[in-house]
Order: C-alpha cells, then structure tokens, then sequence
C-alpha cells in the first residue's frame, strides 16, 4: 500500500528537490502540496514569492495545491490554531505522511514532528543530513534551476537577491554561508527542474528592503514580453 503523502511546499530548491525524491519512490503516493501564504501580502511566507507564481509551480508539477493563509504578524497561537485545524481535515482524508525539505537543524525537526505527534501523520524528511556540498552539486547536475528571492543581510550578502542559484554563486559565497542557505541566510524560487513539467518564465524585478530582509520581486514572464 502506497504512503499517501503531501509535500510542504515553500517554492524554493529544498522542497523542490525533497519533492523530486518522492516522485522517484515507488512507496509513496503524492497528493498535492500544502504552502503558507501571508495573507496581507498574497505572497509566500519567508520566500516573498507571489501566489500567482506558487500556482504556476504548482501547474507545472501537477498536484493539487493546498495554500494555508496566515495572518501579519502571526503568532505562535494563532499559527497552531491554523495548522491544528489543517491536520485534522488531512487526518480525515487519509494522508499517512507530509514530508519537508528540511537537511539538519535538530530543531526544526523535532519542531515538525510535534506538530504532527496524535495525528497518525508521519513527518517525512528526503533530503536529511544529506551534506550541503554535496546536496547542492546534485540539485545543480540534476538540472534544478532556482533564483535567490530573499537574503537575510545579517548572514549573506544583500546582493546574493536576484541573483540565480549556480556553481559561480555557491563558489562566491563567505565560509559562513551554508551552500544550501539551511540556517536561514537565503531562500529561493524554483523555475526549472526535473520535478517540473515545463520551464516557468520569470524575470527579476524590483529588489527591496523589508523587515530587516532584502527580497527580489520575480515577475511572471520573461523580459520584453
């Protein structure tokens, strides 16, 4: 029996690659992908990517996509109120698992996995403690194409925004930088790749300064159109 499994989707190469995984396990049946959105400004939670583009992901994947709107700001209480009510509709329709992108933060994991603890849904991790080198070549050689859209300028370098996730940008980044961004110093968009159907067309635009966070606006579309 195939496990019935969400994938939680952030837009980014860390979920896209864990996705990529369980599109290649034979044990597993995915049934859509679950993202949060902040309400007020119709955009992926952290990643500062706009809906229309998460949906356009989502189309070229083929899943069904479950978008979890939260309040600005959002609490702790609120959020658990959010999700636990999330978890119970799942509960009721027979998914066994949701999986994550997540590579090594303890934390974070033990963090999941108590979300989900009475819910008989198992939290599943693809990527885990894979190497971030390592990982990061994979995702490049497997042909995953993605654009930093956020940067935290107290851990990278603000003009990392914008620019596309290569060898030349892994190559340039500070010792301090995880290759992967896996401690929050960088998130992404994916755009091409073998868990896509189709290449999405994007073009960078405005690149501003929110929250103490520098964010690249993508636009849908290539330039000139």
């Amino acid at each position: 029996m195939k496990k019935k499994t969400l994938m939680s989707w952030s837009s980014g190469k860390d979920s896209a690659w864990a996705l990529y995984q369980l599109q290649n396990d034979p044990e597993i049946e995915l049934k859509g992908l679950i993202c949060t959105v902040n309400k007020e400004f119709d955009r992926v939670a952290m990643h500062g990517v706009r809906v229309e583009l998460l949906k356009a992901q989502a189309n070229s994947i083929g899943l069904p996509l479950e978008i979890i709107e939260l309040p600005n700001p959002c609490s702790h209480k609120d959020y658990a109120k959010i999700m636990g009510k999330f978890l119970q509709r799942m509960q009721n329709e027979g998914i066994d698992c949701m999986a994550f992108g997540d590579l090594y933060l303890e934390d974070i994991r033990a963090y999941r996995e108590n979300n989900l603890a009475g819910t008989g849904i198992t939290a599943l991790f693809p990527l885990w403690q894979i190497p971030t080198g390592q990982l990061s070549r994979e995702m490049l050689n497997g042909g995953l194409k993605t654009v930093i859209t956020c940067v935290d300028p107290k851990q990278a370098p603000a003009e990392l925004a914008g620019r596309e996730y290569n060898q030349a940008f892994i190559d340039g980044l500070p010792d301090s930088v995880d290759p992967c961004g896996e401690n929050g110093e960088f998130h992404s968009f994916v755009f091409d790749g073998p868990m896509l159907r189709h290449k999405i067309d994007i073009t960078v635009g405005e690149i501003v300064t929110r929250d103490n966070f520098v964010f690249a606006d993508l636009l849908p579309g290539t330039a000139g159109n």
